[in-house]
């Protein structure tokens, strides 16, 4: 592994030889490993993407990040990852549609309109 200091984390190519597992090993899986490997407090302090499996399986091999503390994990993971893991907020819906889906309500007439159907 590297360790980088500036971003707080040492980072990882993690190759999985899994000849006895049917399938794709789970990114649960692996962070739970990578936590005991590297004897992290927090699950959360893992970061696994980006994960191939080879074709034929029996290997997988995907990118790790261990973080020093989770405030750092926080700080520098980007928002759709933080989202995958739990400790991120997803984006609600666009403007742009609400008013478009509003705008499509106001032509709807009668017992229709409660319903949000159209003709």
């Amino acid at each position: 592994f590297k360790v980088n200091k500036l971003m707080n984390r040492k980072q990882m190519v993690v190759v999985v030889n899994h000849a006895n597992w049917n399938g794709t090993v789970p990114k649960t899986v692996i962070v739970k490993k990578l936590a005991s490997l590297y004897k992290v407090a927090d699950e959360n302090q893992v970061a696994v993407f980006g994960t191939k499996t080879q074709f034929g399986g029996g290997k997988t091999t995907c990118f790790g990040l261990v973080y020093d503390d989770v405030a750092s994990a926080k700080r520098l993971e980007p928002n759709y990852r933080l989202v995958r893991l739990g400790m991120g907020r997803k984006k609600g819906t666009a403007r742009k549609s609400l008013k478009e889906k509003k705008n499509r309500n106001l032509k709807i007439r009668g017992i229709a309109k409660a319903k949000g159907k159209k003709k």
